[in-house]
């Protein structure tokens, strides 16, 4: 019977769970049904590696924390790993070094002598073997993206880490190039509304060469306007199922990097046939509408249309006829930006929110080094389009909802969502900006959230309290179940303006097609028409867009913030005003004002004081004279390292009590 019992009990030491090793080799494994992790000492690892699926043995040690080993490892995460190749002294090795992991991968030196690489290369590694006797794994270099820390290599490095395709093959390239060759002899103009005699203009950022949109404008009589909102028809010239269109999916989005576009579609396509080019005539999907002095609709048509564009503007050169009331289309222009001020006003009177968005650019040399940095903030020009875009998406998504026949109100469509916050995260922003010296009502949640944005203009801690705002915010998503969209105050709203950049928006122009020519009997091209799939075929779409459209913002922020770390390196040793945004165990996080990027000073390398992190999580205290820190406050502090393969910025406390 003891005997059973001792076996029973060891059977019950055993389980699985994810490893999650830290940089200086010891572990934890995460169990479900303990309410602490495992902790695993470094010996007793077993050559597992970051994220690796693993069996392990464990026992409570003082009855405090759970300590084991890692028996075996049932199956790794990934054999796959980015590095930087060093060249060991002895020549026996290379070694590549990778950030995530706590042990470097080690090359055969004569599988390095068959291939040219340079020390210092950032390179894709494959373990093939770690061997019982050895302390590190044996790999060898499948790709060589070049040296460490240049644009291009952290470009496809970064790329290639997160899985994200940055090359054509040349089927693709050519399927595209008859799809160019072929558009030229078959424009069908039949079942288009012809739109070219209209005065029709592009606003765009200046260096861009995908235009997705187009807007159109001519006064009907005294009190009324006709207004176009042109979409590129882009899914006139991808068929689904196409090998073109299956790889627009897999992509889903395109790739903003600091002047580097990653297109969803080839270049051919996304870059000339599809974008609204000035004094071309091009194909597109529009919205049409009436609208008067007071910015009412009086009626509204959605179709496919054919238009010729008079001029590409830059947001900088129409914020700039805006100011002085003068320039090519003033009159046109101007009416736009005055209709565009109604559509704002009526939104934010719906309990909208009305966040400034401010972004973070580089001017760069002929290497595409960092030389300047400025901050580029939305301007009326950029609200015209951003609001004209919003009412477009809107009137579709409504139109194909509740206006179509056929008592079909619950139709299937693509929406784009955006569900209540997490009230949690409200009451932790509420704590968080009280010490501040602001309030927020739980009660008028919205009134009071652009209220505290209205207080905050303007003020050192406004970047961090809104960065707060948007993650206490849920994430929007795409979606056939429509919930509305809480940060808009739509009920109904879609992603349909950008079919160049967004697969999301080519569903949407294939479904709002299907309807058009089913429910209203247009005249119907044969070669465009579209048979309907089943809900879960759109919400498996509407998923996987979503998922691919996180992980491009993930990548647009880990290059942004190697742009940063290159172009802050310069500056080492200069001191600079901070705001503080978070606090750890052992570090605090600061806000570099005039870089709008994030540095880190340790807690240890604080003279003044030795600190230690409040209970709350949001506050440090000094051990002797008691000085508190809260997030927001505002510091002074060194740039002392810029870690370009860390991605990390490395700061200095200076005495902050007179500030």
């Amino acid at each position: 019977m003891k005997k059973e019992r001792k076996i029973k009990k060891k059977h019950h030491n055993l389980s699985t769970g994810f490893i999650n090793i830290t940089n200086h080799g010891y572990a934890f494994v995460h169990i479900n049904g303990l309410k602490k992790d495992v902790f695993i000492p470094k010996n007793k690892t077993n050559r597992a590696l970051e994220g690796d699926l693993v069996k392990v043995r464990f026992y409570s040690k003082k009855g405090i924390k759970m300590e084991g080993e890692v028996l075996k490892i049932i199956k790794r995460k990934t054999k796959k790993f980015i590095g930087i190749l060093k060249f060991n002294v002895k020549n026996e090795y290379g070694i590549v070094y990778n950030t995530n992991l706590h042990v470097d991968i080690l090359i055969p030196i004569q599988k390095l002598e068959k291939c040219h690489h340079n020390d210092n290369d950032k390179v894709l590694v494959q373990i093939i073997s770690w061997p019982k006797k050895f302390k590190n794994p044996l790999g060898k270099i499948i790709k060589v993206f070049g040296s460490s820390g240049e644009y291009k290599t952290e470009i496809y490095s970064l790329l290639e880490e997160y899985g994200m395709s940055y090359k054509f093959s040349k089927n693709l390239e050519n399927e595209a190039k008859k799809i160019f060759n072929k558009s030229i002899l078959d424009l069908d103009l039949n079942f288009r509304r012809d739109m070219r005699n209209v005065n029709t203009f592009t606003i765009d950022p200046l260096n861009a060469k995908d235009f997705d949109d187009a807007l159109s404008i001519r006064k009907l009589n005294y009190d009324t306007w006709e207004i176009g909102v042109h979409i590129s028809d882009v899914s006139h010239y991808i068929k689904e199922g196409s090998s073109l269109d299956k790889e627009a999916y897999l992509r889903a989005t395109s790739v903003y990097l600091v002047e580097e576009v990653i297109p969803m579609l080839p270049k051919i396509l996304s870059n000339n046939l599809c974008s609204l080019q000035p004094k071309k005539d091009k194909l597109s999907f529009s919205y049409i509408f009436n609208i008067n002095s007071q910015g009412k609709i009086l009626k509204d048509w959605f179709g496919k249309t054919i238009i010729r564009s008079d001029k590409k503007f830059s947001y900088n050169e129409v914020q700039s006829i805006i100011d002085q009331k003068k320039g090519d289309y003033y009159e046109d222009i101007y009416t736009l930006f005055l209709f565009s001020k109604i559509l704002i006003k009526n939104r934010l009177k719906n309990g909208a929110f009305f966040i400034e968005k401010v972004e973070v650019k580089f001017h760069l040399d002929e290497k595409n080094n960092p030389i300047s940095l400025y901050l580029e903030k939305n301007n009326d020009a950029h609200r015209l389009i951003e609001e004209l875009m919003l009412l477009t998406n809107r009137k579709i998504s409504e139109f194909v909802s509740l206006n179509l026949d056929g008592g079909l109100s619950k139709k299937l469509y693509i929406y784009r969502v955006h569900d209540v916050p997490d009230f949690q995260k409200i009451f932790f922003l509420k704590k968080i900006i009280e010490p501040l010296g602001y309030f927020l009502d739980i009660k008028n949640l919205k009134t009071s959230i652009n209220h505290l944005l209205k207080q905050i203009k303007g003020k050192p801690e406004q970047n961090m309290i809104e960065n707060l705002v948007l993650r206490s915010m849920s994430k929007a998503k795409y979606s056939t179940n429509n919930i509305g969209h809480y940060g808009l105050s739509f009920i109904y709203y879609t992603h349909f303006t950008s079919p160049i950049r967004r697969y999301s928006d080519i569903i949407a122009h294939r479904l709002l097609y299907h309807y058009l020519t089913v429910n209203k009997n247009e005249i119907k091209n044969k070669n465009e028409e579209y048979k309907l799939k089943t809900i879960e075929f759109y919400e498996k779409q509407s998923h996987y867009c979503s998922y691919k459209e996180r992980l491009a913002i993930d990548v647009e922020r880990e290059f942004l913030k190697y742009m940063q770390v290159k172009y802050i390196k310069k500056f080492i040793g200069e001191e600079f005003y901070g705001i503080i945004t978070g606090f750890t165990d052992w570090s605090i996080y600061i806000d570099l004002l005039l870089f709008q990027t994030e540095g880190m000073v340790r807690l240890r390398d604080i003279k003044e004081d030795f600190y230690v992190l409040n209970p709350n999580n949001y506050s440090i205290i000094g051990k002797k004279k008691r000085k508190i820190y809260h997030l927001g406050d505002k510091v002074k502090v060194k740039l002392i390292d810029a870690n370009i393969e860390k991605k990390q910025i490395i700061l200095d406390w200076i005495d902050n009590i007179n500030i």
